[in-house]
């Protein structure tokens, strides 16, 4: 669905178009070139609970990350893939494009990140391995090019190779495409935060959200921060700021809600 007057009292949005099967959980990433990658995703397991043994058979070939790509900013979508991944979770896929115009997939599985790449424009991905000095719970992760052209990455733990499940969420930079990492801005050393997503506005700022205890407080909480926060592993911009509550429910949610990844 599209909205052509954002910014109005009144934004209108045009009638909803289906893409393709499954889920996209994560922005797409523009290219140099001016193309848009979609990662989306099916779920490789054979279902769930009340869902076991699983629907749908005729999608298994496709069961993984299915990439789309569009060179006329959403209006059409073409597909990629599917890239399967071992020990599958949520998949939750996200792409940098790196310096050598090779794709970087990074997705989240039961053993933590994994890595997949492709070297024809996200026609065909590698097999997939774990990104060396690189650890992570079985939960979301953010990655994304910097106007300055450093990656940043929001991830779980006080150092890039460990992690004490869903605590210590902090945020790293890198100048070589993802090989060695700088800073480590701790944005919530709490327990029960996840899901960390972001957007750099036009002056440099960074802003990433988060949940903290979904199933109990339900909070949604933001971090505004520069890089030069990062690198200095604590705040020095006169603007930045750490754990501001942006959304709160009304009344405590029930205890007993059914998970959500």
């Amino acid at each position: 669905a599209v909205c052509e007057n954002p910014d109005d009292e009144g934004p209108r949005w045009s009638e909803p178009r289906r893409i393709w099967h499954g889920v996209m959980l994560n922005k797409p990433t523009v290219l140099s070139t001016g193309e848009w990658l979609l990662p989306t995703y099916l779920l490789q397991n054979k279902g769930f609970g009340p869902f076991s043994p699983g629907f749908f058979p005729e999608l298994d070939p496709y069961r993984g990350v299915n990439v789309f790509v569009s060179t006329d900013e959403g209006a059409t979508w073409r597909r990629h893939g599917p890239r399967p991944f071992p020990n599958p979770c949520w998949h939750e896929a996200m792409i940098v494009q790196r310096k050598d115009n090779s794709r970087w997939m990074l997705t989240r599985t039961r053993k933590g990140i994994m890595q997949s790449i492709s070297n024809d424009r996200g026609e065909t991905w590698s097999e997939p391995t774990a990104p060396e000095g690189i650890s992570h719970p079985a939960a979301r992760f953010y990655v994304r090019r910097m106007a300055s052209g450093r990656i940043l990455m929001v991830k779980h733990g006080e150092t890039m190779d460990a992690h004490e499940g869903r605590s210590k969420l902090t945020a790293w930079l890198s100048d070589d495409d993802g090989a060695t990492w700088r800073g480590g801005l701790m944005l919530d050393e709490r327990h029960g935060i996840s899901y960390p997503d972001g957007t750099q506005a036009p002056d440099g700022t960074i802003y990433i959200s988060y949940d903290r205890e979904r199933t109990r407080l339900g909070e949604i909480l933001m971090a505004r921060i520069a890089e030069e926060d990062i690198l200095a592993g604590k705040l020095v911009g006169p603007n930045s700021r750490l754990k501001m509550l942006i959304s709160r429910p009304m009344k405590n949610r029930n205890t007993t809600a059914p998970h959500a990844n």
